[in-house]
């Protein structure tokens, strides 16, 4: 190199080097760059709809939780309402065997006691009887009123 340089060369090298930036920018550095820049605002998009079905996914977990949440709540509330109507159904039930064992205890308590009162009844006349028969074999004859009085 010489100084003071070689404006002719030196000229050309400019010009040169400009031709190439504009040949190379036009064929290589926008293509590039304008790539890149799709190939960014592609991830953004992507980053942004990612986003948007994250939240999507989480409401719609939300609100299946919820639904499952009011379907167990309800399944309970059946539960307990199906178990209260068994249990008045079983008290209900166990009621009327008490009543109809009540029933049956007053019925043979009743029946008992005319046997009962019958057979007094059989047994005092059949005592009457004996004892006039026996007054009358002591005494040796018949006693007044033929031996039946009440």
């Amino acid at each position: 190199m010489h100084i003071p340089p070689n404006w002719g060369t030196f000229a050309v090298l400019i010009v040169s080097f400009l031709v190439f930036w504009f040949i190379f920018s036009r064929l290589f550095f926008r293509p590039f760059l304008n790539l890149l820049a799709e190939r960014e605002k592609r991830f953004r998009s992507l980053s942004d709809r990612t986003e948007q079905l994250l939240k999507e996914a989480r409401s719609a977990d939300e609100a299946r939780e919820q639904r499952l949440n009011a379907t167990r709540r309800e399944a309970l509330e059946h539960r307990e309402a199906e178990r209260r109507r068994i249990e008045a159904e079983a008290a209900q039930m166990l009621e009327a065997a008490k009543a109809d064992a009540r029933a049956s205890l007053e019925a043979a308590r009743t029946r008992i006691e005319g046997e009962l009162k019958a057979a007094e009844r059989e047994l005092d006349q059949m005592g009457r009887t004996l004892a006039a028969e026996l007054a009358e074999r002591v005494l040796g004859r018949p006693l007044n009123g033929g031996g039946t009085s009440h």
